[in-house]
């Protein structure tokens, strides 16, 4: 795991100050999912980065970008079956904010060996936070181990971060469920980078955060951060997290804001 990590710190620091040095000036801005749903050249550049990162290190390994999808180690072609080690990366999770100049924004590795995510590294450049874990080992800010989170249960004190899909439909049952835990939670942040949530969770920025619509790569490295800061996280049936839902909390907090999300979404049924 110590070389795992090693890569993933190096591919995330460098894609980082290639991003930085890119800021404010990307170019062949092109949409994907919907008319909001924005890529640039440095989301597509900032992956090939990574991708050459791996390869020099760990050819035989597979990698599953969000711009480039899953291409299998050494002949580069055909599915990713046959590798021990997967690496998922999002070059550039919070594009929107990146394009807009809005501080949110970072890039996100993730190794799984034998489909279980070990090792994790999310690089927010602009404030210079370097966010690893390992399995089973903790997980730091830069050089500093993050404390395990603790707290209460009381969802009325609770600071929730969320976010929004590029979907109109999907984004405007997500607002509806936003609109009826607001009153029941003492807030609700909604920065725009999945990784970014997580991290700031196990931080104990915030207590807990959930969100519809987001992809392993969103939050392989973010929820394995999570967690070694003794998060709860899964999905919103308290199975493991998916497309359907991501929810990370701290572990007391948990079943009290899944209770809460599900009478919000039996309420517009």
């Amino acid at each position: 795991m110590d070389e795992l990590l090693e890569v993933a710190i190096d591919a995330v620091q460098q894609a980082g100050a290639l991003l930085q040095g890119g800021l404010g000036s990307a170019r062949r801005i092109e949409t994907k999912s919907s008319a909001t749903d924005m890529v640039s050249e440095m989301d597509r550049a900032a992956e090939a980065l990574i991708r050459d990162v791996i390869g020099a290190r760990r050819p035989a390994d597979a990698v599953l970008g969000e711009e480039g999808g899953e291409v299998a180690g050494g002949s580069g072609r055909g599915p990713a079956s046959g590798s021990e080690v997967r690496w998922i990366v999002d070059p550039l999770d919070g594009t929107t904010n990146f394009l807009y100049g809005f501080p949110a924004w970072c890039v996100s590795v993730a190794a799984a060996v034998d489909g279980v995510v070990t090792v994790g590294a999310v690089f927010d450049p602009t404030h210079d936070e370097l966010w690893t874990a390992r399995l089973g080992a903790g997980a730091r800010r830069n050089t500093d181990p993050l404390s395990v989170l603790e707290g209460g249960d009381d969802l009325s004190t609770a600071l929730i971060a969320t976010g929004f899909s590029y979907q109109a439909g999907r984004r405007a049952s997500q607002g509806a469920i936003a609109a009826a835990l607001l009153p029941q939670v003492r807030d609700i942040r909604r920065a725009g980078s999945a990784a970014l949530d997580l991290c700031w969770l196990a931080a104990g920025r915030v207590d807990a955060y959930f969100e519809s619509g987001t992809h392993l790569w969103d939050w392989a490295a973010g929820a394995l951060i999570a967690t070694e800061c003794g998060a709860w996280v899964g999905g919103f049936d308290a199975g493991p997290p998916s497309e359907d839902g991501l929810l990370a909390a701290r572990p007391r907090l948990a079943a009290r804001l899944r209770a809460a999300l599900a009478t919000a979404a039996s309420s517009r049924t």
